[in-house]
């Protein structure tokens, strides 16, 4: 119940943060729900009176009778959910493609009483409510809606509860599953002891440098048609011989300060850890879609550039390490290895030799209007994925990698991810609503070949609790009260130290170090509020017949 109830927490936030027809003379009264043969309507004045001041009156009376307490209570609270979201912010947002996919599916539940200019009267009513004196909340949403009457579309929300419950019963069945697998020889005490004290920083002190680059190499050019310009952050250890790197790549509205404690404690333990920037999906590009000065989430061409900004800050440091004193004798650019979350996890998974999956994207993109995988309004948004094809983006310098909460269903695909090879970690969080575990990690994970892989499960976790807050004064998404779900340092630590345990394994050839990616080893490092599961080979009874893929 924990997992489904915050899933549709989540989901209510997510439909309000979806403007610009104003017609202020019309606003909504009542919210008619029509199913079959039987109909009901509520004013929107009771839900306010009652959101307000915790009175029954109207018709909320005689429903109340069928409704738990504790359900009125999560009504109240609910409606009453306020986001801080600027008009024009929301505006801009609204008018790219993806906000106008996000705001297509809710214009299929909400609905103007003849069903025509459903679209228009929920951006307008979004957009009336954000410039609301008392906030951006459900109930502003309602009262604005510029419509007499609100018909909700009790079809369309049966068929997305099914396929909802449906997703959350193969989640929970594959958690339950995941977690009893037999912990097998448990470590030995010193080896516990080992693996807990890898949380603390390592011997090693090191030195972070910022490079400012321009990438106008021929195989930029012939990809994308223009030069990139961005930065990278390098730390790097002291050391008397070359060490093996390890690249971090950040999510979309994210940036290179997300996962800065995982690139210091790569480095305290002899790593030279590589932190791009992707200028087309982090969080800049976020705010000049916010403030008008960008037309989507995401550059269309960013599922390539990417991969790019690695190979390309890859091939400039091996440059330096043989005139820079900075690098030079310190980066064994070799044995690499590559660490991605969310659209840096497709990143981490395409170096790892994953080509784009095009005939994937047509079909899920085909049913986008009624997925309730919400990563696929990325994976989709690209007008110009026919330049995907026959691109070659694995490096073989990269030797091994991880991806967290990754985006793979469509953009990859299982025929894409089994050609991967080289070892392979994918981190899941059960409580995922943005890359669904299911549908993101635990699917395309069951069509991974690479003889060495691991899949790590950590309940109760979201898309957000690996990431740490960014020190940047400018936050461009609004902030939502817990957010990256419970006890965040926690996951972070799971990360630092799986990380750790992974890259000594398959990029200093430490084979021993194997034992510790097992469910042994996550019995020591799991702890009551996300309980960490470690497996190689995922639970058959839980997975699809093969067919259905």
């Amino acid at each position: 119940m924990r997992f489904k109830n915050r899933w549709l927490q989540w989901g209510v936030m997510i439909v309000s943060l979806f403007p610009a027809l104003q017609n202020p003379a019309l606003s909504a009264e009542r919210i008619f729900v029509n199913y079959s043969l039987f109909g009901r309507s509520i004013s929107i004045r009771a839900l306010e009176i009652y959101a307000r001041e915790g009175k029954l009156t109207g018709e909320l009376v005689s429903y109340a009778r069928f409704v738990k307490p504790k359900q009125l209570a999560q009504l109240r609270e609910g409606l009453l959910q306020k986001i801080e979201f600027s008009p024009v912010s929301l505006s801009q947002f609204l008018y790219s493609s993806t906000g106008q996919i996000i705001l297509g599916r809710g214009s299929q539940i909400i609905q103007t009483p003849v069903s025509q200019g459903s679209f228009s009267a929920l951006r307008s009513a979004l957009i009336l409510a954000a410039n609301d004196p008392e906030g951006f909340t459900p109930l502003s949403i309602l009262r604005h809606y510029p419509s007499p009457e609100i018909v909700v579309n009790v079809r369309e929300i049966v068929a997305i509860a099914n396929e909802t419950n449906r997703l959350f019963k193969q989640t929970a069945a594959f958690v339950k599953e995941i977690q009893s697998v037999p912990i097998g020889s448990p470590l030995s005490v010193s080896d516990a002891t080992r693996l807990r004290d890898w949380q603390k920083s390592g011997p090693f002190k090191w030195q972070k440098t910022t490079l400012t680059l321009q990438d106008s190499s021929p195989k930029r050019l012939n990809y994308t048609q223009r030069v990139r310009n961005f930065v990278a952050d390098v730390y790097v250890p002291e050391t008397d011989r070359p060490q093996p790197a390890v690249v971090i790549s950040h999510g979309l509205n994210s940036d290179r300060q997300s996962y800065i404690y995982l690139a210091e404690h790569l480095a305290s333990y002899g790593f030279a850890a590589i932190v791009p920037e992707h200028p087309g999906s982090n969080k800049q590009q976020i705010q000049s879609l916010l403030e008008g000065r960008g037309s989507d989430v995401a550059q269309p061409m960013e599922f390539l550039d990417r991969p790019l900004d690695v190979q390309f800050v890859l091939d400039t440091l091996q440059s330096l390490s043989q005139t820079d004193p900075r690098f030079q004798g310190k980066l064994d650019l070799e044995q690499v290895g590559i660490i991605g979350q969310s659209f840096g996890g497709y990143t981490s998974l395409a170096m790892a030799g994953a080509p784009i999956n095009f005939d994937g994207l047509r079909k899920s993109c085909g049913r986008l209007s009624k997925t309730l995988n919400i990563s696929l309004v990325l994976q989709c948004q690209d007008p110009e994925r026919d330049l995907y094809l026959n691109t070659l983006l694995p490096d073989s310098r990269i030797k091994a990698a991880i991806a967290i909460n990754p985006i793979t269903s469509a953009v990859l695909g299982p025929t894409s991810l089994a050609q991967i090879q080289i070892p392979t970690l994918m981190v899941s969080g059960s409580d995922d609503v943005i890359a669904p575990a299911w549908f993101e990690q635990i699917q395309p994970y069951a069509a991974l070949a690479a003889p060495q892989r691991r899949f790590v499960m950590i309940q109760n976790s979201n898309h957000f609790s690996t990431i740490a807050r960014s020190t940047s004064e400018a936050e461009s998404l609004p902030q939502i009260k817990g957010l990256e779900g419970p006890t965040p340092e926690v996951a972070q630590n799971y990360v630092k130290v799986l990380s750790l345990v992974f890259m000594q394994a398959y990029l200093r050839g430490q084979q021993t170090d194997q034992k510790f990616l097992s469910p042994a080893g996550a019995a020591i490092l799991s702890k009551p509020t996300l309980p960490l599961s470690i497996v190689q080979t995922l639970p058959e009874k839980t997975l699809p017949e093969k067919s259905s893929k």
